[in-house]
């Protein structure tokens, strides 16, 4: 298998792990901080092989979904490339999604055997469906005949937040998988001598692909944490000798926060960071470059694409603040509302195309056939405009738009405007039900400890920068903002928590 950076990777997840074992035999794959011995890329083929010729040997099909409840650490890799190369659909479950979201995923895949951690042995028979067993594997090491597999063939579901409704299962093939480790190693070039830090779980789409499966098509490494923090993240990146990260803007905002800093050595090492899952704020990206001197690549991705469909080009290419980027190895375009593609500057919903795309939601066809324009378009569901650069602007999400008399408000025009002032962690504006306007604007912060910063204040910094109409009526203060799996605000859950506060 060789990596080209004008071609799509051929193969299967099981064709490029026997190369990397082969060609990379001592190498060094994954890295972990919990005490576990690091593996290298032969030891993961021989244990990956392993995994697969037990679940074979059990029984199970071809495209057979397998759970997967594991936290990150050295057991979740084995398992996912076990899964991946005996030919199974890897289902990976979100563990922070709640037992309701857990079951229904479990129920619903039609798995019956589940890879699960010691610590969610417990999680697991609260809302294990009937028929679904534990498999533990007892069995030395052996080697027997595996299913035959294609690059078609299923390889990944993982299933949406499922913030306004109920989860959809995103079925990826190896293709599209392989498709979505190659984006990020293209466009931030991603090689055999670079180490990324992974602090995001591997049951997100973003620290599966982007780090994980990155470093299968680059031979690099990856350092696995098991969670982030904020005390740790620098330390981490120097034991590591990272060369690079991928977070999300929440996390960019809690280390500028922090009273933690890199040593000279790591700043130095550090060729970039990389946000991605939503907007970042100008003023909090501008913030942690002056402070850490680590240059930040803001990045677009979904479920749906195997993660990355945009990204800035890494220094000394132009990076625009503000923008996600520009497309990289997927075709990427503005739609009107009758899926008509638009010029620069006009405002549509952002639509992509490329061999990262998903094939489909299990067993909704309804849902597959809403998201896919009759070109093949695969519809975001985020709003924005092209500029003439080719360089990609978000102005929000169709279903979080805030109408207020008629007129749309993007939230995210109201957080950069919180985000502006320092004491500002986290912020996220949204709608509440109005009798007067049909919807009103509110928003909710984080604050950092010891902060005087009241709503009136915050409230008049919004009048400044966007206007009164557009501004919140109120701001909430919480302690913390809720959030999904990979960090990302969750708008929707603000108005019931806030409730009792308007």
């Amino acid at each position: 298998m060789m990596f080209d950076p004008e071609t799509p990777p051929q193969g299967t997840v099981r064709d490029w792990l026997d190369h990397r074992a082969g060609a990379s035999e001592s190498t060094v794959a994954y890295r972990f901080f919990d005490g576990s011995s690091s593996l290298k890329w032969a030891d993961l083929q021989r244990k990956a092989r392993h995994i697969a010729g037990q679940l074979t040997s059990a029984g199970l099909e071809k495209g057979e979904c397998i759970a997967i409840l594991q936290p990150n650490g050295r057991n979740a890799v084995e398992c996912l490339y076990g899964v991946l190369y005996g030919g199974f659909c890897a289902t990976i479950i979100n563990l922070v999604a709640g037992d309701e979201a857990i079951g229904y995923a479990l129920e619903h895949c039609g798995a019956r055997v589940a890879l699960v951690g010691d610590q969610q042995i417990d999680l697991f028979e609260r809302v294990q469906p009937d028929g679904m067993k534990l498999w533990v594997d007892k069995a030395p090491l052996q080697s027997g005949v595996l299913h035959e597999i294609s690059s078609e063939d299923v390889a990944l579901l993982m299933y949406t937040s499922g913030t306004t409704g109920r989860p959809k299962g995103v079925v990826h093939s190896h293709s599209s998988l392989l498709a979505g480790g190659w984006t990020p190693t293209v466009s931030h070039k991603l090689t055999s001598e670079d180490c990324g830090l992974c602090v995001l779980p591997i049951y997100h789409i973003n620290g599966l692909c982007v780090t994980i499966l990155s470093a299968l098509l680059s031979g690099g490494s990856v350092a696995v944490a098991e969670k982030f923090s904020s005390r740790n993240f620098w330390k981490q990146c120097a034991e590591s000798k990272a060369t690079w990260f991928s977070v999300v803007p929440t996390i960019i905002s809690h280390l500028l926060h922090s009273d933690v800093t890199p040593d000279q050595a790591t700043r130095d090492r550090l060729r970039f960071g990389r946000s991605a899952s939503s907007p970042l704020a100008p003023d909090v990206q501008n913030s942690f470059e002056n402070r850490f001197e680590v240059p930040i690549v803001e990045t677009m991705g979904l479920t749906e694409t195997a993660a990355q469909i945009l990204s800035n080009p890494l220094p000394p290419g132009i990076r625009k603040i503000g923008s996600p980027g520009k497309a990289f190895g997927n075709e990427a375009c503005i739609l009107s509302s009758d899926f008509t593609p638009l010029g620069p500057n006009i405002q549509g919903e952002i639509a992509v195309r490329g061999p990262n795309v998903m094939r489909e939601y299990l067993h909704n066809p309804q849902a597959t056939k809403e998201t896919f324009t009759p070109d093949g378009w695969l519809r975001t569901g985020d709003l924005g405009h092209v500029d003439e650069d080719g360089y990609f602007f978000v102005t929000g999400r169709l279903k979080e738009l805030i109408i207020k008399g008629g007129e749309n408000i993007a939230p995210r025009e109201i957080d950069e405007a919180l985000y502006s002032h320092p004491d500002v962690i986290e912020a996220a504006a949204f709608a509440r039900p109005c009798k007067i306007y049909g919807e009103r604007v509110e928003a909710a912060v984080k604050l950092k400890e010891g902060s005087k910063l009241g709503s009136d204040r915050l409230i008049k910094i919004c009048h400044d920068k966007v206007g009164k109409f557009k501004s919140p009526e109120i701001v909430h203060v919480l302690d913390d903002l809720p959030k999904g799996p990979s960090g990302k605000i969750q708008r929707k859950l603000l108005v019931d928590l806030t409730r009792n506060d308007s």
